[in-house]
């Protein structure tokens, strides 16, 4: 064996007692401290609870709706009601949500009010009573110096459709 590998080998040997010197320690202080707590007198042990029985009820429907039924407004896609007007061309405004349109102001000109709408590309547009902004067919039924009032018409659920009242204030963002 050459000296290189000797010597490795003797500084592992040592390397080994120097590592398993630091376990031999004593464990008094752990075995008297697991004596005094098992010398210390116990506690009384609660009563385990007590176990209710499983009542079974039986369901009866009677003359009473589903619980597993919505109750819901009868409405259908046969129904009269409001609904979008599909033949109607689309305006400009109409692109955008609502709730990414601003309105900044109004404007009176020649004894007409309009209300100054900014969309997101910051480009201003007027508009008038009757016109359409949103996605949802909102039309303009009213415009004052504070807000846009309109009217959207929007799906119920049931095939059918809704009206539904919507503004825009100013300055809001």
């Amino acid at each position: 064996m050459s000296m290189r590998k000797r010597t490795f080998l003797l500084l592992a040997v040592i390397g080994a007692a120097v590592s398993l010197a630091g376990c031999s320690r004593s464990m008094s202080d752990l075995d008297q401290y697991i004596a005094e707590v098992n010398a210390r007198p116990g506690g009384p042990i609660e009563p385990l609870p007590e176990i209710k029985t499983y009542e079974v009820v039986a369901y009866e429907r009677g003359d009473a709706r589903s619980p597993f039924v919505p109750d819901l407004p009868t409405a259908g896609p046969d129904d009269d009601g409001v609904r979008p007007d599909a033949d109607r061309k689309r305006e400009f405004l109409e692109g955008f949500p609502l709730d990414t349109l601003r309105m900044v102001g109004t404007l009176y000109q020649d004894g007409q009010l309009f209300g100054l709408v900014q969309t997101s590309d910051r480009l201003i547009h007027r508009v008038v009573v009757g016109n359409y902004l949103g996605q949802n067919d909102g039309r303009i039924i009213s415009i004052t110096d504070s807000s846009i009032q309109l009217v959207e018409i929007i799906p119920d659920g049931l095939g059918g459709y809704t009206e539904r009242a919507a503004s825009i204030s100013l300055g809001e963002t």
